[in-house]
């Protein structure tokens, strides 16, 4: 094979005159999907200024890309994919990556072997980066995928120092301005359903809920926090809980918007008005806050924004690795309706 003559162009001297990284030159020249349009007509246009010609037997090596990415799900309980959450973010992120040609494979990860498994598969090239969902705290998947060096984004984390790259609401403030929200409606006597407390999404509202309470000088009283799983039966079930240890309760925040539904089909059986006896506030601003009576007053955490900035920085640790893990914090919302 002939050797480059001194005055050859180089990748490096085409990425210096498009302003782009050295890995974005190489997906261009691949053809590979994951460039915006202007980035790769910019490459374009600094190869022909240029002269570039590519090396062929680097350009095949570069070019061994499987154009998909995996949307990994680490939740057991198959209930929990009939809410809306899993159907919102899933389109939330096939929107995302609709313009990237890259396609979007559903797998399911839930035992030790399945994790296994799909590590081998993701390190035979099947795929070139993973999406991970409703990661619990002690799942070992992201550190395994980090190890293998598998571009992998995270939607929330597993703890307050988590290290992968990870997109997450502020869920810890939603739940803070949900309760200042009840509070500065005059209600005193505010419990809250969480969510699964093996997960750090649910831990972050609960901790927003308490801090709001110790702001306004009120004391935690534990018999006034029931966990649930996000579902809408487990808000019934809490609901009831509450309500038999504290029939008092004038509020309640509710860990998700199904949660909250629960809650409400408990309150109206019991005789309880909403916001008259007992004020709601759920968390997600699903569509389903709008079809429920009263409408529910919530707390939005933006999806479609999660989603696109998840695929974000995964293509941009395809186009070029990065050397730090990014974190992504997105605000949150409280949204007024009728519920309280």
């Amino acid at each position: 094979m002939g050797r480059r003559r001194p005055d050859t162009p180089t990748l490096e001297e085409v990425a210096a005159r498009a302003g782009v990284g050295r890995g974005t030159v190489s997906r261009v020249v691949n053809n590979a999907a994951g460039v915006r349009d202007s980035t790769r007509q910019a490459v374009q246009q600094a190869i022909a200024e240029l002269g570039y010609v590519p090396n062929l037997a680097a350009r095949t090596l570069a070019g061994r890309r499987a154009d998909a990415v995996a949307l990994v799900v680490t939740e057991p309980d198959w209930r929990l994919f009939a809410e809306p959450f899993f159907s919102e973010i899933v389109s939330s992120l096939g929107d995302a990556l609709a313009d990237t040609g890259m396609q979007l494979l559903l797998t399911m990860v839930r035992s030790d072997t399945e994790r296994k498994r799909f590590l081998e598969y993701a390190r035979g090239g099947r795929v070139d980066g993973a999406l991970l969902v409703s990661v619990r705290a002690d799942d070992t998947l992201p550190d395994m995928l980090a190890e293998a060096r598998l571009p992998t984004v995270m939607l929330g984390r597993r703890s307050g120092d988590e290290h992968v790259s990870y997109v997450d609401a502020d869920n810890a403030g939603g739940a803070r301005s949900a309760v200042t929200h009840l509070l500065a409606t005059g209600h005193k006597a505010i419990a809250t359903i969480t969510g699964p407390l093996d997960m750090y999404v649910a831990q972050s509202r609960l901790r927003g809920y308490r801090q709001a309470l110790a702001a306004a000088g009120l004391r935690t009283d534990e018999s006034w926090i029931a966990e649930g799983d996000f579902t809408e039966e487990s808000g019934r079930r809490a609901m009831a809980r509450l309500l038999e240890q504290h029939p008092e309760i004038d509020a309640v925040l509710a860990a998700s918007d199904t949660t909250a539904a629960g809650a409400l089909r408990e309150l109206r059986a019991t005789g309880r008005r909403v916001p008259e006896d007992v004020a709601v506030i759920g968390f997600d601003d699903f569509p389903l806050s709008e079809q429920t009576e009263p409408r529910l007053t919530t707390v939005r955490q933006p999806l479609a924004e999660i989603g696109r900035a998840m695929v974000r920085l995964l293509l941009e640790e395809l186009e070029e690795p990065a050397v730090a893990w990014r974190h992504v914090i997105l605000r949150t919302e409280l949204i007024r309706r009728d519920s309280a």
